[in-house]
């Protein structure tokens, strides 16, 4: 006779809200620990693997680390011992989880490269009773190295699993528009709150490699529909896309962030605003890179005012967008 089935929790749904990473905290082999994992993803890098691993094991892991240690100095909130990233994904979870009434509902958040990593937290989930899950990217335009990517790795993880849950993934929100009204908010925020007048605005995304644009990834197409959309509400300002934080030789999205900030005063346009769409947390990217390192090599260039506009973090109307989005794929599985 069959002994009694082992005691499993079931009846929930698990909500596992994305973010990219960030490494444990600035010391050198964290960073290297971090970047490793991030740099040997084959999304994140498609060239031969076994040239890319000894490129990466020999030179790069060698080099990179102390550079990308500094970065990560200057924003580092020494108070909590966090990333901003981390530190507004955790922030975005709980108030996501906050606003859903449903004690059936379980939200948490992991991260695609370091901790909490996806594993963990499906896992913890499904440990919890979870048969259903819903996967937020915060990448709200899709991307291989970022959205597809996080959908491998969860894939993976239910690949080891007996009991699957079953599974949605919310692919991209590029044009939602509850995202577009908190990023005009956020716009028009912060010329409130400054006391000068833009002349222009640039919508700063992360760049990709021109091959993956190439070979059909429909990034490029998502970020200007964005700014298309924030252009629409903003006629008295010029918005124009630019592509940040570029790696290694090759041909990237253009134009180049970085280039840009260095001609456009020559082109009188010297009081300019940066906003970052495709960055749902600020982070190492918008902090150092853009507010820093943007803002100096602007002013060297002979621009006057530079300001950076705050990622939506977790914002209110960054809540509402994320509540409505896991509120839709909810609905899809009758919750």
């Amino acid at each position: 006779m069959m002994k009694d089935h082992p005691k499993i929790k079931f009846g929930k749904t698990g909500v596992l809200i994305v973010n990219l990473g960030t490494p444990d905290s600035t010391k050198w082999l964290d960073i290297r620990r971090y970047l490793k994992e991030f740099l040997s993803d084959r999304r994140v890098i498609e060239v031969n693997p076994i040239l890319w691993q000894l490129i990466l094991n020999l030179i790069i892991l060698n080099l990179r680390p102390s550079k990308t240690a500094k970065a990560y100095k200057e924003i580092w909130m020494k108070d909590i011992n966090m990333s901003p990233l981390m530190y507004y994904t955790k922030k975005q979870a709980e108030k996501v989880s906050n606003s859903i009434s449903n004690e059936e509902i379980l939200v948490d958040f992991a991260m695609r490269y370091g901790n909490p990593s996806i594993k963990s937290k499906i896992k913890k989930l499904h440990d919890s009773g979870c048969e259903n899950l819903v996967i937020l990217p915060l990448y709200p335009q899709y991307a291989a190295p970022t959205t597809a990517t996080v959908c491998d790795e969860v894939y993976r993880t239910l690949m080891s699993m007996r009991w699957q849950p079953s599974l949605k993934i919310i692919p991209h929100y590029e044009s939602d528009p509850l995202y577009i009204d908190a990023l005009v908010n956020s716009i028009n925020s912060k010329i409130k709150n400054i006391n000068w007048k833009p002349d222009l605005i640039l919508a700063s995304y992360h760049g990709i490699p021109k091959k993956y644009f190439d070979k059909g990834d429909p990034y490029h197409c998502y970020c200007m529909k964005t700014t298309r959309l924030l252009k629409e509400k903003f006629n008295s300002i010029d918005i124009m896309t630019t592509f940040q934080s570029r790696f290694g030789p090759q041909e990237w999205l253009t134009p180049y962030t970085d280039k840009t900030l260095e001609e456009i005063p020559k082109q009188g346009k010297k009081n300019i605003l940066v906003i970052c769409p495709g960055f749902a947390s600020d982070c190492v990217e918008t902090l150092e890179e853009i507010a820093i390192q943007g803002k100096e090599s602007f002013v060297d260039a002979g621009g006057e005012n530079f300001d950076l506009i705050p990622c939506l973090n977790d914002n209110e109307d960054h809540i509402n967008l994320l509540k409505n989005l896991v509120d839709t794929y909810l609905s899809l599985i009758h919750i």
